[in-house]
């Protein structure tokens, strides 16, 4: 599985520019997209019984309807993330955010960091550039 991690300032394009390389990654594999929400906790609905579920201290709460599966987890590590798209197949994770990671890195806009193997690219240079891109070990 390769890690492609985007960074970049708040507001730079970062989740605009993932969602224009998903299909381009997709047409060659499986992808798997992982956003860091930082401070910006997100809120479970009130009322659910997937939520009820989670906070009863279910490891994994998981609703599915006739278009999707929606799963909430009690760990909040980007490892055990990646691991678990690794075991589903996924062939590519698309990170947003978690800057300070040591992964190769796509920067989108004006930010100095380690790492950085492209910076503002197209969705067409990334799928050409791939192998510059770390493996999940």
């Amino acid at each position: 599985m390769k890690i492609i991690q985007v960074a970049g300032r708040s507001n730079s394009g970062k989740t605009t520019f993932i969602r224009k390389l998903i299909p381009e990654l997709k047409k060659i594999g499986p992808v798997g997209v992982i956003k860091h929400l930082g401070d910006h906790e997100y809120h479970l609905e009130d009322g659910k019984d997937t939520t009820f579920f989670y906070e009863a201290g279910a490891d994994i709460s998981t609703g599915i309807d006739s278009e999707k599966t929606v799963c909430t987890l009690h760990h909040t590590d980007l490892d055990s993330t990646l691991k678990m798209y690794a075991g589903h197949g996924i062939h590519f994770a698309v990170i947003e955010g978690y800057k300070q990671r040591s992964y190769a890195k796509i920067v989108i806009g004006s930010l100095e960091i380690d790492r950085c193997v492209l910076k503002d690219p197209t969705p067409t240079e990334v799928i050409g550039a791939l192998h510059l891109f770390d493996d999940y070990k």
